[in-house]
């Protein structure tokens, strides 16, 4: 089964979680529908796991070029 293309965002402010969030990076985003209701962002943080980020204007959403998005999604 094909996985759906990753979404990326880069992180422009870390005031309420800076243990968690570097300015400047590049991180996953989960789809999360429910979440983005209440303007909650579901990332794959520093730990490696997915946790929900508010708000969600802490992030930009950006594009990257196939070969980047692909490496980003299999790194561990």
């Amino acid at each position: 089964m094909p996985r759906s293309n990753p979404k990326f965002v880069v992180c422009i402010k870390n005031d309420d979680y800076p243990a968690s969030l570097e300015p400047r990076k590049i991180y996953q985003v989960v789809p999360d529908a429910e979440a983005a209701t209440h303007q909650l962002l579901r990332i794959i943080d520093e730990s490696g796991e997915d946790y929900l980020y508010y708000p969600a204007d802490y992030f930009l959403p950006i594009e990257l070029p196939k070969a980047a998005g692909e490496a980003f999604s299999t790194a561990s």
